[in-house]
């Protein structure tokens, strides 16, 4: 195996990007601080925090970490660690206009009734919440120096898409019968699950953007 060294470019964008990803997340931990008479984190979406007097904090929350992502995604194409126009771009834009969307177009308030930007903010979130882990999982090889980040990476990711195969799960029971797919399951609960291990998939994939090496080429022989 070659000789590495720290790569270089983008690793004050990326270690930004990590900032802002934690931050956000730090944010949104807070809303669930002192609010559970508000919000039942284990049947209400985080979502419904937007509706009330935490918006501005769920908003801020929910950008940080979509400028976080784009930070940390954009230096793996820069460094030419993921290809552009790839499956992990392509997951990556999902996800990040995916969370952008969400904070232009709040869920639906059902003491109202529904609404089409209700509408476009649950696509919105199916759209996110698959395109992350589907992006991490492309890009795991980022951490080729590092088996033990490779594989916590891909288990983070596909534990993603497991918290969302149970949506799915509820979905299809209903549809063969049973209960409405948000009733069947502690919906607050799942959600909140799959948003965690999302947001620690995307921090173990973005070591590999803060801390990536590439390798050493020796200068040629003299006289070679």
């Amino acid at each position: 195996m070659p000789d590495t060294v720290p790569a270089k470019g983008g690793t004050l964008a990326a270690a930004a990007g990590l900032a802002a990803v934690l931050a956000g997340s730090v944010l949104m931990g807070l809303l669930h601080v002192g609010t559970v008479d508000e919000v039942d984190p284990v049947r209400r979406t985080i979502s419904e925090y937007a509706l009330g007097p935490g918006k501005w904090v769920f908003d801020t929350a929910v950008l940080l970490i979509a400028a976080g992502s784009a930070a940390i995604f954009g230096t793996l194409v820069h460094r030419e660690q993921v290809r552009a126009g790839g499956i992990t771009t392509l997951g990556a834009a999902a996800w990040t206009l995916g969370l952008l969307t969400v904070v232009v177009f709040p869920k639906t308030d059902w003491s109202v009734g529904p609404s089409l930007g209700g509408t476009i903010h649950r696509y919105a979130s199916v759209v996110a919440f698959v395109g992350l882990p589907v992006a991490v999982l492309a890009a795991r090889a980022v951490h080729r120096h590092s088996p033990v980040l490779r594989i916590a990476t891909g288990v983070l990711a596909a534990a993603s898409l497991a918290w969302f195969g149970v949506i799915l799960a509820a979905v299809g029971l209903m549809l063969t019968g049973g209960e409405p797919w948000w009733r069947a399951i502690p919906l607050g609960l799942v959600e909140r699950g799959m948003a965690a291990t999302e947001v620690a998939a995307l921090v173990a994939l973005s070591l590999g953007s803060v801390r990536a090496r590439t390798p050493v080429v020796a200068p040629p022989l003299v006289g070679s």
